[in-house]
């Protein structure tokens, strides 16, 4: 199936590892320039360009997009992956982390999407913002991490609402635990909650589908709602957790 994705012009944030490499991989793919973008070194994947930073630190996300923009010759096509987590009990958590986690999971978001919106009215396109399962039903031993990934629901629903009249679709993934540096990393959330094993082989029976992700399984939904193929599809929050999350909607 040709997805309608050749020369869209596109930017992955948080894309050096994980979930964001392997969407900017099928991007690229899928024939669309890529601008990959993070802390990291460039992943090597064919793409157009790659920007080192921050985006946790304000004017960063627009750095970013305006560079992507420049190398691009415009934008038609924003996924925000950038995110992070940790394992630990509401109380324990100090607000200097609730800002920090509120800078990186929800304020990247909507400084990437704010600047990116002129590029996006020009010829129409799709940003496509991860979020968790933890956004739909919380998980109590991410607090921090399932707020905020709440709110990334909440401000894709808004901007799909907000800009549909400019010809700007956008929409959200729900991704459930994945078998990314995140989860199996050294010091990983499987790692943060004991043995490395037993945690690993509780959560991925946790599903209905009796596994973890794989990073691919879940990029290749973020592709398809970033594609002509979901010209119709805005405002959505796709569910791609192997059933973890027993709703509907």
């Amino acid at each position: 199936m040709d997805l309608g994705l050749r020369e869209r012009a596109s930017l992955v944030t948080g894309s050096t590892r994980g979930i964001g490499l392997e969407t900017a991989r099928m991007l690229a793919e899928e024939g669309a320039r890529v601008v990959t973008c993070g802390r990291g070194a460039a992943p090597g994947i064919g793409q157009a360009a790659h920007i080192v930073a921050d985006l946790s630190r304000a004017g960063e996300p627009e750095r970013v997009v305006s560079e992507a923009a420049a190398a691009l010759g415009g934008l038609d096509v924003l996924v925000n992956n950038v995110g992070v987590a940790r394992h630990a009990r509401f109380e324990e958590v100090p607000d200097e982390e609730w800002d920090a986690y509120w800078q990186v999971n929800v304020m990247s978001y909507v400084r990437a999407t704010r600047a990116a919106l002129p590029h996006l009215r020009q010829r129409g396109g799709s940003i496509v913002n991860v979020s968790s399962t933890a956004g739909k039903r919380p998980s109590t031993g991410m607090p921090h991490y399932s707020v905020t990934k709440a709110a990334v629901l909440s401000l894709s629903r808004l901007v799909a609402d907000v800009y549909a009249g400019d010809g700007i679709r956008c929409n959200a993934v729900t991704p459930g635990p994945t078998a990314t540096d995140a989860w199996l990393g050294e010091g990983g959330l499987a790692d943060q909650q004991g043995d490395r094993e037993e945690i690993l082989a509780k959560v991925g029976a946790g599903r209905p589908l009796g596994r973890l992700a794989r990073a691919d399984e879940i990029a290749a939904v973020v592709v398809f709602l970033c594609s002509e193929r979901a010209s119709y599809v805005t405002g959505a929050a796709w569910s791609a957790d192997g059933g973890t999350v027993p709703i509907i909607v």
